[in-house]
């Protein structure tokens, strides 16, 4: 995880729903909190494992004297979630970095939001961003199992009829064909929530215009086949030359040779291990880069991407 972590104080935590807790966390002392903007996470170090877990941040960017996130209990992720549910209490002290931010709200004239689930929190600071902004429209998307496990409803019953709920118990799932069917022009898709409905938005924004779509997720994308060969990596700043083996990621290696690399979730998700490419193609194989981005080749996350030929040459 980034070094410039800091420890801050849980302030406040309470229930949304009977599956997600919300958090509030302070500075010990009254210095402001470094900014952010809609999208940001922060990395937070739970419990003794000091098991690194992503979260969202969801609330109001201009109070920089807290930041506030929303969990979902998940019984089979790797037990932050779990953390977070039964063991954090107010008054502990908790080590976070960041924030961070590969979810940038980009300026549009129009957008649709589209969430699933706990995937509305970083859209919730866009929200209130575009909502305050003059001459922009914009709608959202809101799909869950039951309107009651449906957090911050409340909270967006304020932007009227822009806002359309879709509890899957009450009207099934939501309708993104008729959302995104039609590409339009001028128009940004944020999308955040379970795979199997980022992937039906994907697949309905192929026919968009490039760039209209940026999409957030909490875990991998669905895996691909891939041929994992040796290769070289050259460190620029280090002035070495390290072999990847098959079996070992870029970022293991550079770890294991002493070389200070940022890090945390090691899945290609979080956007933390980005490491500027000098040199050589990369094999992207993250959840966080655009197509664009990934076609002009000049960043890669380390903890999951390889070389398409036998050398990089990277900014380390």
């Amino acid at each position: 995880m980034d070094e410039s972590g800091r420890d801050l104080v849980v302030v406040d935590k309470r229930s949304l729903s009977d599956a997600v807790v919300a958090v509030t966390l302070r500075p010990p002392s009254a210095q402001p909190l470094p900014p952010w903007s809609p999208g940001a996470h922060i990395d937070m170090v739970l419990g003794p494992d000091h098991l690194v877990r992503q979260y969202s941040l969801c609330g109001e960017p201009s109070d920089r004297s807290r930041y506030e996130i929303a969990v979902l209990r998940e019984p089979h992720g790797r037990g932050g979630s779990q953390y977070v549910h039964d063991i954090l209490e107010v008054d502990d002290l908790v080590r976070i970095g960041g924030p961070r931010n590969k979810f940038e709200l980009l300026a549009s004239p129009r957008y649709v939001f589209v969430a699933g689930g706990i995937g509305i929190t970083p859209l919730l600071p866009m929200l209130a961003t575009v909502a305050a902004a003059e001459n922009t429209h914009w709608r959202l998307l809101y799909g869950g199992r039951s309107r009651e496990s449906m957090v911050f409803v409340d909270d967006l019953a304020r932007y009227g009829g822009r806002v359309a709920l879709c509890p899957e118990d009450e009207s099934g799932l939501p309708d993104l064909a008729a959302l995104l069917g039609t590409p339009t022009e001028d128009t940004l898709v944020y999308s955040c929530g379970p795979e199997p409905m980022l992937a039906a938005v994907e697949k309905l924004c192929t026919a968009w215009p490039s760039g209209a779509l940026h999409i957030e997720r909490f875990a991998p994308g669905p895996p691909a086949e891939h041929v994992n060969v040796p290769f070289e990596v050259t460190l620029e700043k280090s002035g070495i030359t390290l072999k990847i083996p098959a079996d070992r990621s870029i970022l293991e290696v550079v770890e294991e040779a002493g070389i200070p690399a940022m890090s945390s979730c090691g899945e290609g998700t979080c956007g933390t291990c980005e490491v500027s490419v000098l040199e050589g193609r990369p094999d992207h194989r993250d959840s966080v880069l655009s197509d664009e981005e990934r076609d002009g080749c000049a960043m890669m996350m380390v903890c999951v991407s390889r070389a398409e030929g036998g050398r990089l040459v990277l900014d380390l």
